[in-house]
């Protein structure tokens, strides 16, 4: 992971590293065997940066005339490139159905990544499930994935498509790890905005929207980030499109300010690492941070997050004001995922996989 992001993180703001970080960047890079060049292609394909980490580490060997690595990053890039090259049509596809059925739709997270894209293709509709299933069925002849404990609670359906090794992953009306966030499924597709991708037009989360989900997925329901996660929330935040203060009032009626604000603080305390600089918080993010970047750690391919006490401070405090709002079906939701988690804990001991539970 180390030498991915000093690849990465300096070229968010074109920053060139300092001559001696570079030069050991480049010997680190240029001296790899084959198999170590093929766990590094594994690790940026897993955290989603396999196009932009590949780029960086192809200038550096041409720029060291080094022909064998620029060779061995080309066919990697072709290879990938040629995976999203096939996906693409097949996502601008399912939308235009979506759409063409007078059904609300946006891409949700997998075109963060740009031009990386991610491992399945999420769609977020106000479509409802019987109608979902029916037009993916009918229109793309696609076989439904069985579902595990927590899809169910989530409201999400998987579809396998003839042609596309991606699973599309539809969100129906729902949002949050167990369906709990209805505040955010009730005015996202309200606030879209489009992005080019190729040669195709998506519509997809607003800024705001876009780093809740996020938030969502990392802090209260994986509990680490990918590389892509502070590439593209560094990037984001650096490009002025966040507005913070709307930011902290579509959090703040989810109940995950706090969960929001320590995200940007580990992502900025990520960056500095690498780059000498974070990026700007403003006072209201700053204030708000529960903790920060020196608490993750690197195992099993990601950056992780303790559970204990970090992570689960953040869902105390986040339960805590779904209750105090009287939203009681939907803290009721909330409350069933240390038991989901627990569930797929001990599954993945047992069985080495979570698969039907998580």
């Amino acid at each position: 992971m180390d030498l991915l992001s000093r690849l990465l993180l300096p070229a968010i703001r074109d920053n060139e590293p300092p001559r001696e970080s570079r030069e050991r960047m480049r010997r680190d890079a240029l001296s790899l065997s084959r198999e170590g060049f093929e766990d590094l292609v594994a690790l940026a394909n897993t955290n989603h940066v396999i196009v932009r980490g590949l780029e960086e580490f192809q200038r550096l060997a041409v720029d060291a005339k080094d022909d064998m690595h620029a060779d061995w990053a080309a066919t990697a890039l072709a290879r990938e490139r040629a995976r999203i090259a096939n996906a693409l049509p097949y996502l601008a596809s399912v939308c235009n159905a979506f759409e063409e059925a007078r059904y609300k739709v946006s891409v949700i997270k997998s075109l963060d990544h740009l031009p990386d894209l991610g491992s399945d293709l999420d769609l977020f509709t106000d479509a409802g499930a019987d109608d979902v299933i029916m037009l993916m069925k009918t229109r793309f002849g696609a076989q439904i994935a069985p579902r595990s404990w927590g899809d169910r609670l989530a409201g999400k359906w998987n579809f396998l498509l003839p042609g596309l090794p991606e699973a599309v992953e539809v969100h129906v009306g729902m949002l949050g790890q167990t369906g709990e966030q209805a505040s955010i499924a009730a005015s996202l597709l309200g606030r879209t905005r489009v992005v080019t991708a190729g040669v195709f037009e998506f519509r997809v989360p607003s800024a705001s929207d876009r780093l809740i989900l996020s938030v969502l997925q990392r802090m209260y329901r994986h509990f680490y980030f990918r590389l892509c996660d502070v590439v593209d929330s560094a990037e984001l935040a650096d490009s002025g499109a966040i507005n913070y203060a709307e930011l902290r009032s579509e959090a703040e009626t989810a109940n995950i300010w706090e969960g929001v604000a320590t995200y940007l603080a580990i992502i900025s305390d990520y960056v500095r690492r690498y780059r000498g600089s974070g990026i700007d918080l403003p006072r209201m993010v700053l204030t708000a941070v529960r903790f920060g970047g020196d608490a993750i750690y690197f195992a099993r391919g990601f950056l992780r997050i303790p559970i204990l006490p970090q992570s689960a401070s953040l869902y105390g405090s986040q339960l805590a004001g779904i209750l105090r709002r009287r939203e009681l079906m939907n803290g009721a939701r909330l409350f069933l995922l240390p038991c989901l988690a627990t569930a797929a804990l001990i599954g993945e001991k047992i069985t080495g996989s979570d698969k039907g539970i998580w």
